[in-house]
């Protein structure tokens, strides 16, 4: 299907359909090779081959959303003043979207935004009727009656306004919230109405637009419209006239996107969730298991009992007290894992004190003894001979 080069270059998101006009204008379009200057020329985005400034021009998918204007923030593209405009909060799309119709700066709610001009225009036009609803906020008490003008129409400057539907939410203090639903768009036609009327608007928020509820959706967050949503407009309003293809959220509810840090707030980029951390090492003083030697471990085999020992120096060091009864103190550990048994039943000689980190001097001989001593021994079952026969003597043999 043909349409207008301008039109075709605003679909793509390139640029809005006057700014489209300067640059066939500027001599920067081409169609089929050759390029373009005049306005008004027509052509087949399908069939025909259309570059800006060297680049194939690409449709971009249909975009329909739906975002919670804040207050204090522009329903336009850009502001000369440097104002927060709507634009920054749907970046994340990764297409040019525009505002359908406008809130005021100092007013919140639902505002839909698309890349489709037909879908825009269609529910813009006065003779749609659209509707739209509002929650507001005025200033004195008013009563159901109050509310006659606002049903039969307030005559503006501009004309009288078309019969709006008009209740009383509740009273607050010397306030009154309304809810109130328009079929036409004049601008600030709501604080106008109030104004009129004698009813001064403090706040002022839209809550449904064509159908579309800002349910959900917090300040400054938006969400893909449903196939349901688009149908019920198309069905209503006639467009959007093609639905398949276009980004959407699920028919089973909305999709929220939240603004972060002065940018887009969208969970689209949600970054992945850290595994849970592991068990950090053991506690000190845990006695499941004993702790890896680095070393030689002391192990004392069985025997009777005997002489004290001499110290012993590995880096595990485990002495736990498991004899029924009392006994004397035990020695004080410096290693990091410190248990200090003693098997032995009834009453003993004081334990050797031991420096190293494995160090295991369990007590296994019937009834009172000595301590046994710990040596070291590279296996944890046989000790070797080395650390069983007693010292060598001093002489002249020695080396």
């Amino acid at each position: 299907m043909e349409e207008r080069l301008q039109k075709i270059i605003a679909r793509a998101g390139v640029a809005s359909r006057r700014a489209s006009e300067e640059l066939i204008l500027a001599g920067r379009v081409r169609v089929n090779g050759r390029v373009v200057t005049e306005l008004g020329l027509k052509a087949d985005r399908q069939k025909d081959r259309i570059e800006v400034d060297g680049k194939r021009l690409v449709s971009e998918v249909p975009v329909y959303l739906a975002l919670h204007k804040p207050r204090n923030v522009v329903s336009t593209l850009r502001d000369p003043e440097g104002r927060p405009t709507v634009a920054d909060y749907v970046k994340g799309t990764g297409a040019r979207l525009y505002p359908v119709g406008r809130l005021d700066f100092a007013t919140s709610g639902l505002l839909l935004m698309t890349n489709d001009g037909d879908f825009a225009n269609a529910l813009l036009h006065p003779r749609g009727g659209v509707p739209k609803t509002y929650v507001l906020k005025v200033q004195g008490v008013m009563s159901d009656d109050d509310l006659t003008p606002w049903r039969e129409g307030i005559r503006l400057e501009d004309g009288v306004t078309l019969p709006a539907e008009a209740r009383v939410l509740r009273h607050e203090a010397e306030k009154t919230w309304l809810e109130v639903t328009l079929r036409e768009g004049r601008n600030q036609q709501i604080r106008r109405m109030g104004e009129a009327s004698g009813w001064p608007v403090m706040r002022l928020a839209r809550t449904t637009f064509a159908g579309v509820t800002s349910e959900g959706l917090r300040p400054g967050e938006w969400r893909a419209l449903t196939v349901d949503e688009l149908l019920h407009i198309r069905e209503a309003f006639g467009v959007p006239k093609r639905i398949r293809g276009a980004m959407m959220g699920a028919s089973s509810g909305p999709v929220d996107h939240r603004r972060a840090a002065g940018t887009v707030r969208s969970s689209a980029k949600a970054s992945p969730r850290p595994a849970p951390e592991s068990a950090g090492p053991p506690t000190r003083n845990r006695a499941p298991a004993p702790p890896r030697a680095r070393t030689r471990t002391d192990i004392e085999g069985p025997g009777a009992p005997g002489p004290t020992q001499p110290r012993a120096r590995s880096r595990a060091n485990i002495a736990p007290t498991n004899a029924p009864g009392p006994g004397p103190a035990q020695p004080r550990a410096r290693s990091r894992a410190n248990i200090a048994p003693t098997n032995a039943p009834g009453p003993g000689p004081a334990q050797p004190r031991a420096r190293s980190r494995a160090n295991i001097a369990p007590t296994n001989a019937p009834g009172p003894g000595q301590a046994r001593s710990a040596r070291n021994a590279r296996s944890e079952t046989t000790p070797r001979a080395a650390e069983t026969r007693g010292p060598r003597a001093r002489g002249p043999g020695r080396r």
